[in-house]
């Protein structure tokens, strides 16, 4: 995904790293997008995460999160187009994300459920980076 990205946005850039060990400068970064990949980030690594991005975002900086709603993990076996894999999906209740992200240093300023008559429906929380 990172060389499609280069490719068909030669002028921007694309760095691969972990949530959980953010390479960055302090303040280094305008915004953050987390779209469904703190789902794979188990409970005990999620205030870590949020503790990168505090400090990697400049004051103000928004973040905005996409993830499952419920109140299990589960391990997945099979990805999309039948691939094995190995890997923890975790899903978690909006209010309860929220509260790490006010720990963490963060106003949460909006949420949005999405599709909550699905199985598994998805939220977005968004938020900024308190000074």
């Amino acid at each position: 995904m990172i060389d499609l990205a280069r490719h068909d946005h030669p002028g921007l850039r694309f760095e691969v790293g972990s949530m959980t060990d953010l390479d960055l400068a302090d303040a280094a970064v305008v915004g953050l997008l987390a779209f469904w990949s703190l789902i794979h980030v188990p409970d005990d690594a999620v205030c870590t995460v949020f503790g990168h991005f505090r400090r990697v975002l400049r004051p103000g900086g928004p973040l905005l999160l996409g993830f499952h709603v419920g109140d299990e993990s589960r391990l997945k076996t099979q990805g999309y187009g039948g691939y094995p894999m190995k890997v923890h999906v975790h899903r978690r209740q909006p209010g309860h994300l929220a509260n790490w992200l006010r720990d963490a240093g963060f106003a949460v300023e909006a949420q949005m459920l999405l599709d909550p008559d699905e199985d598994v429906p998805g939220a977005l929380l968004f938020a900024r980076r308190q000074s």
